[in-house]
């Protein structure tokens, strides 16, 4: 996630959509008083070595930070920590509405605010392959799909509640991942950056199989995925291709 105060925009990151890699991109354009949250250490070190700003000012209550950690470190607390954060810090998938809460009405009404979906169907074998990339022996992806959990503020699939406030959507722009290239170019000349948006590649590796999600998914994981992502499925008239 970014503040930046000096284009006036505010970039919200979603799940499975290019989200690390557009956030890299965009902390290029960031000056020393922007919010930069953090992102996975292999992905810092890509961002360190194009010459990026990295995570700064997301803490917003040190103390409330601290109990946070302390959380974190236990693993039956973490419930706690998650419930906590929102509260204490910026961090990459915030949702918009404790975003407007911390920054305030006057400045979320006059930044540009942008975000991005993917094909849910599409998103889910991606959401897959990342999220098993460490098991010795992942579930078939049926399995994967069908255990899905959907809570408040920990959704694997759906990124609705981030670009979201009271089931409405929040923001300005929400860009499609499958037309990447030309929401980028729109947002570059939306905001009067000097520079094209260019992504580098991140979190691309772990997909081991390219195939169309018509050849992977079911009727039944079909089904289930419309379930978890109806809100973004009418909202952006996603379709199942047959």
């Amino acid at each position: 996630m970014i503040i930046n105060h000096k284009y006036k925009f505010i970039f919200l990151k979603t799940k499975k959509t290019a989200g690390t890699s557009l956030e890299i991109a965009l902390s290029k354009f960031c000056g020393s008083q922007d919010v930069i949250t953090t992102i996975g250490n292999e992905d810092e070190m890509v961002r360190e070595e194009l010459g990026h700003t990295g995570p700064q000012n997301y803490i917003i209550n040190n103390h409330l930070k601290k109990i946070g950690d302390f959380f974190k470190s236990h693993n039956k607390l973490y419930p706690l920590y998650m419930s906590i954060k929102p509260f204490c810090m910026y961090y990459e998938h915030i949702p918009a509405f404790f975003v407007k809460k911390h920054l305030g009405q006057k400045l979320w009404n006059e930044y540009f605010k942008f975000s991005f979906e993917r094909n849910p169907y599409d998103k889910a074998i991606s959401s897959y392959y990342w999220n098993t990339k460490d098991l010795e022996n992942p579930p078939h992806i049926s399995d994967y799909i069908e255990n899905l959990k959907d809570r408040p503020f920990n959704r694997p699939l759906s990124s609705w509640y981030i670009y979201s406030i009271n089931n409405e959507i929040a923001v300005d722009f929400v860009g499609k991942y499958e037309n990447m290239e030309d929401d980028l170019r729109y947002i570059k000349q939306k905001l009067g950056l000097p520079e094209d948006i260019k992504l580098p590649k991140t979190k691309n590796k772990y997909r081991k199989d390219r195939r169309h999600y018509t050849e992977l998914l079911d009727d039944k994981d079909l089904s289930r995925i419309e379930n978890l992502c109806s809100r973004e499925i009418r909202a952006f008239s996603y379709k199942h291709e047959t």
